[in-house]
């Protein structure tokens, strides 16, 4: 009996590093490679400052204190409290923070919708640039090496974003499980750099004070705010780690930064502060001028291998939010294929993925070099922070019932920190920070389309829409002939009666003797209960109504559906009944609702979106489609 009860911790345990190694390979890979190029670029991009003493202790102050306060304050300790039922990134968020208001305020909750929405959009520009810069950044270090490797390193950049690109159709599983070691000789060689440079100029300790810091704004005035900007480099990680938050839970992700990442980032960032504070010429790239001469090439092929791992948890999490859009109805249907058969969470989208590819090696070969990307780098991510913190302030207030004043000290002081981060990077535009902007208000005015298109397409049916009790008391009346078998119609409404089945009735001139009504419901919480999926309604006369929920995690599967119904006592075979869908036509028309451009584009994306006989993985050869003509 006792070696039972000893060996319960040890196995937890046991079950916590493993997370935590995971968490270090998948969760820390962004913020993890940012001593590549952030220390670089204050001291030798666009807005460089002076490579003195005062100027280099400043800067490390700020960055210290920047990973404290932002990643190891707001979002590790706040931000990963606000989760959606164990699950964490910014539309887990807003639905999160939407679902709370109260329904008679419409306004905030629109508010609300339309952050969420912005901040989705941003992170998607975000994910063109970590793969480009990280990538990028580590090759770069061959010329370190060798003057003579500088043409090769744009095309061997693409080569391997291409490559990284191109596997993800096989799925992460495989490489997924060396990204934790990996990462963890990367954050041990981070530190090992870090501390023989710090032996040989102990004063550089003198920056963990904020002092410093203080004084650098004293001195620098204007120019010394721009430098924030470049500072922000070393936080561009915080939103990935609270968006994987459902892959590892809460106490992993903290453990990994605190015993590993964030001692081995700092270590390395006092080191190049060292090592520039004895060799001011090292500006040019202080992280691989740290390294011996012999360890540089082992160094460069270290490097490219946690770079590729940052970009990987990016592509992963764009499939991830892509997946939580189209759930919550912000999205076309898109394919969505899942690589693993035991892991829910690793899916793969290839439209996003062939768009992402085009995008990162677009930009690779438009900047050219880390440091011209570095300079797009970071207004996509302070924007999004900015919005993750008023998202906060909402759950603060609704759902955890805090009074005014205890939202609004921790709100305000993370405002301060995150506008004026925003307010240093915003200046960044006109050098390249357009790219980011651009991308997310695409998407931004895509997602917005078609959430407002399908409010739209659903207004004007209704209009159209039979109620379904009178249609039943009419059939009821009738005597139309029923013939056998099962007519199976997915619906958007539980109360109204489906086109389709109007359609049918009115050209075949019969009702299928069982006919069942199927409404998908995706509900605002990442996953549903599986004993909370269905409710089954019989409605008399040989129909009945099944309404399925899903959450904005988890893919709606008819199949599934249908095998579900067996154990509430509706026996349905899906290759023994007929499916009706509708497929509507829409008519773009000057009708109030959404300008006609824009109507225009809600049907062109809903042409081209996924057909709901493959989304909801319906048996094609059962299929009947009825058209009907909409006019928005």
């Amino acid at each position: 009996m006792a070696h039972n009860a000893s060996s319960e911790p040890s196995s937890k345990t046991r079950h916590l590093l493993s997370l935590s190694l995971g968490a270090l390979g998948v969760v820390y890979g962004d913020i993890g490679t940012s001593p590549l190029y952030a220390v670089r670029e204050c001291f030798h991009g666009p807005h460089a400052i002076a490579v003195t003493p005062a100027n280099v202790l400043g800067v490390l102050s700020l960055i210290f204190w920047s990973l404290v306060l932002i990643i190891s304050i707001k979002y590790l300790v706040f931000v990963l409290h606000a989760h959606n039922r164990g699950e964490g990134g910014i539309l887990a968020l807003m639905a999160l923070a939407h679902a709370a208001r109260p329904g008679r305020r419409g306004e905030p909750r629109n508010v609300v919708v339309a952050l969420g929405l912005f901040g989705a959009a941003l992170l998607y520009g975000d994910g063109v640039i970590t793969p480009a810069i990280s990538v990028l950044s580590a090759v770069e270090g061959l010329e370190v090496a060798a003057p003579v490797f500088q043409p090769f390193v744009l095309p061997l950049t693409v080569a391997i974003l291409a490559g990284l690109f191109l596997i993800q159709s096989r799925g992460t599983e495989g490489i997924g499980a060396v990204f934790g070691p990996v990462m963890l000789v990367w954050f041990a060689v981070l530190a090992v750099l870090g501390v023989a440079q710090i032996a040989s100029v102990p004063s550089v300790l003198a920056s963990l004070s904020p002092l410093p810091g203080l004084d650098f704004f004293a001195r620098n005035g204007w120019h010394g705010f721009l430098v924030l900007g470049t500072v922000f480099l070393v936080v561009t990680g915080g939103e990935a780690l609270y968006a994987d938050l459902g892959h590892f839970g809460p106490r992993p992700i903290r453990l990994a930064w605190f015993a590993l990442a964030m001692p081995g980032l700092l270590l390395n960032y006092l080191g190049q502060g060292a090592l520039l504070l004895a060799q001011p010429e090292a500006a040019p790239n202080p992280f691989y001028r740290m390294a011996p001469a012999w360890a540089l090439y082992p160094l460069i092929g270290l490097s490219t291998a946690a770079t590729i791992i940052a970009s990987q948890a990016v592509i992963s999490g764009a499939f991830s939010l892509t997946q939580q859009a189209v759930q919550l109805g912000y999205y076309p249907r898109v394919r969505i294929e899942h690589t693993s058969p035991e892991e829910i969470g690793q899916i793969y989208t290839p439209g996003v993925n062939w768009t992402l590819m085009l995008a990162t090696i677009a930009l690779v070969l438009g900047f050219r070099s880390s440091s011209n990307l570095a300079a797009a780098y970071g207004v996509a991510v302070t924007s999004t922070m900015v919005i993750t913190t008023l998202l906060l302030h909402v759950v603060m207030r609704e759902v955890w019932r805090w009074s005014p004043l205890g939202a609004a000290l921790p709100t305000a002081l993370f405002l301060v920190l995150d506008l004026a981060f925003f307010g240093a990077n915003i200046v960044k535009v006109p050098q390249g920070g357009w790219f980011p902007l651009v991308i997310a208000a695409v998407v931004y005015l895509l997602m917005a389309t078609w959430k407002r298109g399908r409010e739209l397409l659903a207004d004007r049916l209704r209009e159209k829409m039979t109620p379904l009790e009178q249609f039943l008391a009419e059939t009821a009346a009738g005597a139309l002939p029923r013939v056998p078998g099962t007519a199976i119609f997915m619906t958007r409404s539980p109360t109204g009666t489906p086109p389709a089945l109007v359609h049918n009735l009115e050209h075949n001139k019969v009702l299928h003797e069982r006919v069942v009504l199927i409404n998908v419901v995706t509900e605002a919480i990442p996953q549903v209960p599986k004993e909370e999926r269905l409710e089954i309604e019989g409605l008399g006369h040989g129909f009945h109504s099944v309404t399925a929920h899903y959450g904005f995690m988890e893919h709606p599967n008819v199949l599934e559906i249908l095998g579900r119904c067996k154990g509430h006592g509706l026996d349905l075979h899906p290759h023994r009944s007929t499916f009706f869908l509708g497929r509507e036509a829409l008519l773009a028309t000057p009708r109030p609702g959404m300008a006609i451009w824009r109507e225009k584009l809600f049907a062109f994306m809903a042409r081209n979106a996924l057909g709901a006989t493959t989304y909801y993985r319906i048996p094609p050869e059962r299929v009947f489609e009825v058209g009907v003509h909409v006019e928005l």
